[in-house]
């Protein structure tokens, strides 16, 4: 049954594939070999399967290479972008600082001249009340001068009139002209008072004019300080928002984090002063002091700021090109163990490409982890801890301090992995989380 079957095969072939026949000659004699139609579309159909397979696999290699190439060329980009941002970003923020501090010497500027304008005031007041002590004090005896006056001119007349009708004495007209000469010292006297009285009059003017010019030059300093106040309230306030979002972008409490760090960064002292009872109001605050005070409230909260940051992750720890291989969450274990959850980002690059702390804190373990190959593991404030697995070399001692942007390790194979790569986990009291939140909450600040 099969030689037929064998049979009308090759004769269904034979008018496209004819028999054919390979001699090979030797020194015994002469042999051929009979390629029947059914062997030559057997041997054509392998090679045709064949040619397949290399076009597939070499277009599937070309492909990921290129896939590759425009990947890394993407993170590049990206990465480029991400420094410019965080360039920029950080040179505002210095400006920001700079204007905040030069502020703050022009507004302890104008309170010194609101205080030295404060006591010009002040004695401008005293001398105008002094002037109208004095006025009062010479208009008080001008009166009671010219009741005198009054008084001797009618005694002076009474003495003449009496004189008239009785034709009195020598005597008596000697002491009629020494009133009289008595009267014209006085009236000489009260004329001088009433120019003095005047000339007092005029100071008097001239000091409540100063005291109006004092008043107006207050309230112009006053409305520059307001605007001076305004601009570095709106300063603090646009710096400290995007910080404020970053930490809430990343699942923490922003005062929980910065009461924290004002325990750390709270040390005072200095010798024991005697106690010194101020006399300036009682030690009620002006509101242009209650702002000041404010503002400067703010500047703390934004150096707190800026200490919490630098303890916490908001890094990339390569910053050479890479490309996500493996999200945060549950994946298909890459070594055919089933789905299982995976505790941090995987970043694959270069081997030997430089790892980097994405955070201030201190080496906890540094050599051969379970699973991990080479890693280093970091404890950082507020809980928060970071590793860094399958590394070619470790470049950190345990024990040891780092700074956000230290090189701590190299990029490598090793431990359970199937390729160059950086397994990188952030935990929050030892609970992994998702690394990328902090990484997408700084994209805004840094």
């Amino acid at each position: 049954m099969l030689t037929r079957l064998d049979y009308r095969i090759n004769a269904a072939l034979e008018r496209y594939l004819p028999e054919q026949r390979l001699f090979l000659k030797s020194d015994n004699g002469t042999h051929f070999v009979r390629l029947r139609p059914l062997t030559q579309a057997i041997a054509g159909a392998v090679f045709a399967l064949a040619l397949m397979w290399t076009v597939f696999a070499t277009a599937i290699l070309f492909m990921d290479s290129i896939s590759a190439g425009s990947g890394r060329e993407q993170a590049e980009r990206q990465q480029a972008l991400y420094e410019k941002r965080l360039t920029a970003l950080s040179n505002d923020r210095d400006l920001r600082a700079e204007e905040a501090v030069r502020a703050q010497e022009r507004f302890n500027l104008a309170l010194a001249e609101v205080s030295k304008m404060q006591a010009r005031l002040l004695a401008s007041e005293d001398g105008r009340k002094e002037l109208e002590t004095g006025v009062d004090v010479i208009q008080s005896t001008l009166r009671r001068t010219i009741k005198e006056r009054d008084e001797a001119r009618a005694e002076a007349e009474r003495v003449t009139l009496a004189m008239a009708q009785t034709g009195g004495s020598h005597t008596e007209a000697g002491r009629v002209r020494d009133t009289l000469a008595t009267l014209q010292i006085l009236t000489g006297a009260l004329g001088a008072t009433a120019e003095q009285r005047d000339a007092m009059a005029v100071e008097t003017a001239v000091a409540h004019e100063e005291a109006a010019q004092i008043a107006q030059q207050k309230q112009e300093l006053e409305l520059r300080n307001d605007a001076i106040f305004a601009r570095l309230e709106e300063a603090v306030t646009v710096s400290m928002e995007p910080l404020d979002k970053m930490f809430r972008a990343a699942g923490m409490s922003p005062d929980t984090l910065l009461d924290e760090v004002r325990r750390g960064y709270s040390g005072q002292g200095g010798p024991l002063m005697p106690f010194t009872a101020s006399s300036m109001g009682g030690g009620v605050l002006s509101p242009d002091e209650v702002r000041a005070n404010a503002i400067l409230g703010g500047l703390d909260r934004m150096n707190l700021y800026s200490l919490a940051a630098a303890k916490s992750p908001f890094a990339m720890p390569v910053k050479a090109g890479f490309r996500f291989t493996s999200p945060f969450g549950y994946r298909r274990d890459p070594k055919g163990a089933g789905t299982r959850m995976h505790t941090g980002a995987d970043l694959a690059g270069a081997y030997g490409t430089p790892i980097f702390a994405t955070a201030d804190g201190v080496v906890i373990e540094a050599g051969w982890g379970n699973g991990y190959g080479r890693m280093v593991k970091i404890r950082h404030a507020f809980g928060i801890e970071t590793l860094y697995g399958h590394l070619s070399q470790i470049r950190a001692d345990v024990g040891q301090r780092v700074s956000r942007g230290d090189r701590i390790g190299d990029m490598g194979n090793s431990g359970r992995s199937t390729g160059t790569h950086l397994h990188y986990e952030v935990r929050i009291g030892g609970t992994p989380v998702n690394p990328m939140t902090f990484i997408k909450a700084a994209k805004d600040v840094f």
